[in-house]
């Protein structure tokens, strides 16, 4: 049997799910075994489960076939625990290094007690740490156990149960388990340590309790089922009165019971505005129900508002209540004056835009912060023209570039009246970056994030942790993503990354990237016209070279010697080289182009249309990589500068050991792989198949028509992802040559 038993209920936590067991199968301390309790969840999290467990077999995983909600998926792992003790572990909280040695070291160093109770801080999205407010009644002081009565004040601790240790054998003696509800951890507290007769403490903060931005908090969700309360302390009371020796704890129940009612009633956005009399009448005959013989009242305001629920005086707390939202009104006034006169900035037309109602067949498009046509907003509009051509489709575009844009797309160019007109008048906005800060979200519109590409380096909240990669106002970064109202995926992995980093209400579409549709979709016609419109000749192998945008690199430098490679590889290759979009034109490419054995394509509208016409495709760290693995053609990683690059950046994993395909980190190592053949070989092949099947789940050519189905057509039921193994990509530059001839 294990000393300890981590019991995890999870529900929709995929993005913190990963974080959660990693810090518990990190522990220097080995001697655990985890419970994972799936609770009938929606998302990936059971799946994130499974990968673990096959991983370690520490980890058991109970799926539950119903979501019965957190006490009784608890329950659920209690029942197969066999631990010496039993911990509870909320799925997005983390263990801090060293806390499972420091509890089971204070669990011996006390003899076995019952209940070890340790510390803990809470963690929030913009790197704040606050410690436990009532961390002082924890100190290691006095006898090493000792019953509530000794330390009474423990019952002032927030009503959790993941900051204790419980002997297992105590809680099968006590008869504990958790109830249906809200509040499910307020009877097992309040039962579990006034029945214990040897309790420790541990003045060690062992859990990192994450304050979400968003979500995953029912304190925060204004509902009836906050109702579920008064049974909650009903059965504390039953327990009480099942057991006569723990009298003395009914009047300090009694006032923790009071406390909790008047917070709920306090507190905005807890109960509906028609529930709250209700409530009030409920928590009142609770309290003459059960005040005990004797009982005083706390002194101050306090007790004024205990008075008011033992005579039922809804009507006077309403008038205290007003008060207090009469100084919130005036901090709104406040706060909307504020936003009055940052609308007033942008300009009095877009103001009078923005009073006008909403154009419910507009749609605004963006892409790369409005420098052209392209991307999965380009495949959205063209879906969408199929789909519904009733719809008005505009895209906003830089000045200096609206002269790339293709024939025939409405065009508006920002900064000009039509341009603000759409901003505030399209009932759907698509980009896959951010719209500007100054842009207002109204109630109604919908904005969809496509995003453009599959995450290999750190995005979003995670780069704070890699401060010399960005100078990002991260505050600023999650008010731009508040505004999004859908978020789409390619991939259960970037969903999962999306999720943590930008940790907003949005909605997830995991419909696969629109931009990868062609890539399954196109013929063989597609792939030569493609490479008809580079000047490749039949028979000529062209490898698509993408290096990706390096933060401490001012300028496009190939970290390749183009000349060399022209000379090398011989008068039958091309080598197709784009540079990112963050970089302007290249001298060192101008140079070498003149020969037409290397083609620079950075300015090229559409990098699908490169990706069908190249044989393999040659990069480094860029996303590329993920959507070139859907047409099923070699890649080759250059990783010359991994080191640094993975520590300046920060990556979601480690390239060199689970590469796509081949792997070179010297010029010399990539010529020789190109030369020889080498790059597509069984092996390379084996890497890509497994590469693809982590991150191509979704990309099987319907893509666009799924995100149009569900955001511009209201659909639920949407096209379902064609398996795997019955897609067929586009044909490669031999087969196409090959049918054409054929032909």
């Amino acid at each position: 049997m294990p000393k300890l038993s981590l019991i995890v209920p999870v529900y929709k936590v995929q993005g913190y799910l990963p974080e959660c067991l990693d810090s518990i199968l990190g522990q220097d301390c080995t001697d655990f075994e985890i419970i994972a309790v799936d609770d009938c969840s929606p998302d990936g999290s059971g799946a994130i489960l499974d990968e673990y467990a096959k991983r370690d077999d520490r980890i058991h995983v109970i799926h539950l076939t119903e979501n019965v909600g957190l006490g009784r998926a608890r329950n659920a792992g209690l029942e197969k625990a066999t631990g010496d003790y039993v911990l509870f572990l909320d799925s997005d909280d983390t263990l801090s290094d060293g806390a499972l040695s420091a509890i089971r070291d204070r669990i011996e160093a006390t003899d076995d007690p019952e209940i070890l109770i340790f510390d803990y801080v809470r963690t929030y999205w913009d790197g704040r740490v606050r410690p436990n407010s009532r961390a002082d009644l924890l100190q290691e002081e006095g006898p090493d156990t000792f019953s509530l009565s000794d330390r009474p004040q423990l019952l002032d601790l927030l009503q959790i149960v993941w900051n204790k240790a419980y002997r297992r054998d105590f809680v099968a003696r006590s008869g504990l388990t958790f109830p249906a509800g809200y509040y499910e951890d307020a009877p097992w507290t309040f039962c579990s340590l006034i029945s214990a007769d040897r309790i420790a403490v541990l003045d060690r903060s062992c859990v990192h309790y994450r304050q979400r931005r968003e979500g995953g908090n029912i304190l925060k969700t204004v509902s009836r089922k906050h109702f579920d309360v008064f049974d909650q302390y009903g059965r504390i009371f039953d327990y009480l009165d099942a057991h006569e020796e723990l009298a003395e704890w009914r009047g300090p129940l009694f006032r923790k019971m009071v406390d909790h009612y008047l917070t709920i009633l306090e507190r905005p956005g807890r109960l509906p505005q028609d529930a709250r009399a209700e409530f009030f009448h409920r928590a009142s005959a609770d309290y003459r129900a059960r005040v005990p013989e004797g009982f005083t009242r706390p002194g101050g305001g306090r007790g004024h508002k205990y008075g008011m629920l033992e005579r039922d005086a809804y009507t006077t707390m309403v008038s205290a209540l007003a008060a207090v939202k009469l100084r919130r009104r005036v901090k709104k006034r406040t706060r909307t004056a504020l936003n009055r006169s940052k609308r007033r900035a942008m300009g009095a037309f877009y103001r009078s835009q923005l009073g006008l109602p909403l154009d419910d067949d507009l749609v605004l498009f963006s892409a790369y912060w409005s420098r052209g046509v392209s991307c999965n907003p380009a495949a959205i509009d063209a879906e969408l023209a199929r789909l519904a051509p009733h719809m008005r489709r505009v895209w906003a575009v830089r000045s200096d570039t609206a002269d790339r844009v293709p024939e025939g797309v409405r065009v508006v160019r920002v900064g000009s009246r039509e341009y603000w007109a759409a901003l505030a008048r399209a009932r759907y906005l698509v980009n896959n970056v951010n719209f500007a800060d100054s842009v207002v979200k109204r109630e109604g519109q919908i904005h969809v994030q496509t995003h453009h590409g599959t995450p290999l380096k750190t995005m979003g909240l995670d780069q704070r942790k890699y401060p010399a990669s960005t100078d990002m106002d991260f505050k600023k970064l999650l008010q731009r993503c508040d505004r999004w109202d859908y978020s789409i995926s390619a991939n259960q992995f970037s969903t999962v990354i999306w999720e943590r980093v930008y940790p907003c209400s949005y909605t997830t579409l995991e419909t696969g990237y629109p931009r990868n549709d062609v890539l399954v979709n196109a013929g063989s016609e597609d792939v030569r016209a493609a490479r008809a419109a580079l000047g490749l000749a039949d028979g000529t192998k062209a490898f698509l070279y993408m290096p990706t945008h390096r933060e401490y690199q001012p300028g496009f430098t190939p970290p390749l010697d183009l000349g060399r490679f022209a000379r090398e590889l011989g008068p039958d290759v091309t080598l197709l080289v784009r540079g990112h979009y963050f970089y302007g034109d290249s001298p060192h490419v101008n140079e070498l182009r003149r020969s037409g054995r290397v083609v620079d394509v950075s300015g090229h509208a559409r990098v699908e249309e490169l990706y069908l016409a190249a044989d393999a495709l040659i990069t480094d760290y860029s996303s590329a990589m993920f959507d070139y693995a859907v047409l099923d053609r070699p890649i080759i990683s250059y990783a010359p500068d991994w080191d640094v690059y993975s520590a300046v950046r920060g990556t979601y994993f480690d390239l060199l050991q689970e590469p796509p395909g081949a792997v070179a980190t010297t010029q010399t190592e990539l010529l020789k792989l190109l030369s020889t053949g080498a790059y597509d070989s069984p092996e390379t092949t084996g890497r890509r198949d497994t590469f693809r099947r982590r991150f191509c789940e979704f990309d099987d050519g319907h893509a666009a028509e799924r995100v149009v189905r569900r955001v511009f057509l209201g659909e639920e039921s949407l096209p379902p992802v064609v398996p795997f193994d019955e897609r067929h990509p586009a044909p490669t530059p031999t087969q196409a040559l090959e049918q054409f001839e054929r032909a």
